[in-house]
């Protein structure tokens, strides 16, 4: 007898108790205690599609980890981030603006001996991003694609690192790990009964599953892409713009 489809976790309680833009406004107070904190939260959420566009811009990988390193510590130090309004519009559209007018102001400079404002480097992990940046046709790219390109991965990644734990967080991460390779799958590309049999459901059942995660999995990338934009009026344009440039 086949068990009744599974119903979407229920979501948990926020894995983020502050709200993007909260905690870009902790770090434009460099006196504030929180401000290194955030600083460390924002380049940890974003140095990728940061660090892709300084290769992409012609700097070698170990000038790259320098640059987006200070880039980061110049956003504390310089008082950067009291640009970045939530007002103004999309968060990833500042760091980008910010990012070529440090590097144009940057490439003939030395690389400081101390970062500003106590801000200690992030470790980066530039072995998986030259991976990235020699296997995803970045050189067909310009610095501002990539960028947006992996902008839109990174978002997708935390989105999936939620759902994930909304599913282990109800003793289901195993029936995650079967679902999650659904989230991905075009049109006639997933054997319904073959999922059926390894869900331990009806072929009906599995179906009902997979439309579920795929909608939960749209919410949380929606709430996502919310965090970084003025309002709720440019999550869809926001939406629209990520899946164009993952199109690239």
């Amino acid at each position: 007898m086949n068990r009744p489809a599974p119903t979407t976790p229920t979501p948990p309680a926020p894995l983020f108790l502050t709200t993007h833009w909260s905690v870009v406004a902790d770090a434009c107070d460099p006196e504030g205690p929180e401000a290194v904190a955030a600083l460390e939260e924002l380049c940890g959420s974003y140095w990728m599609p940061l660090y892709l566009a300084v290769r992409r811009f012609g700097h070698s990988p170990e000038g790259s980890e320098d640059l987006t390193q200070e880039f980061f510590a110049r956003l504390l130090e310089k008082g950067w981030l009291r640009a970045a309004d939530r007002e103004k519009g999309r968060f990833r559209t500042f760091l980008m603006v910010a990012l070529k007018r440090f590097l144009a102001n940057e490439w003939h400079r030395e690389r400081t001996a101390r970062r500003g404002g106590g801000f200690d480097a992030v470790p980066l992990d530039t072995e998986l991003a030259e991976r990235l940046y020699a296997g995803s046709g970045s050189h067909l790219l310009s610095p501002e694609q990539l960028f947006d390109k992996r902008w839109a991965l990174t978002l997708i990644e935390t989105a999936l690192v939620r759902m994930e734990g909304e599913y282990d967080e109800a003793g289901r991460g195993g029936e995650f790990a079967l679902l999650k390779p659904c989230l991905t799958a075009g049109r006639g590309g997933i054997d319904y009964r073959e999922l059926a049999a390894a869900l331990g459901l009806g072929e009906g059942a599995a179906r009902v599953a997979v439309h579920r995660i795929r909608k939960r999995f749209r919410s949380l990338f929606r709430e996502e892409i919310a965090r970084t934009v003025r309002d709720e009026a440019e999550v869809e344009e926001e939406m629209r713009a990520l899946m164009a440039a993952l199109g690239t």
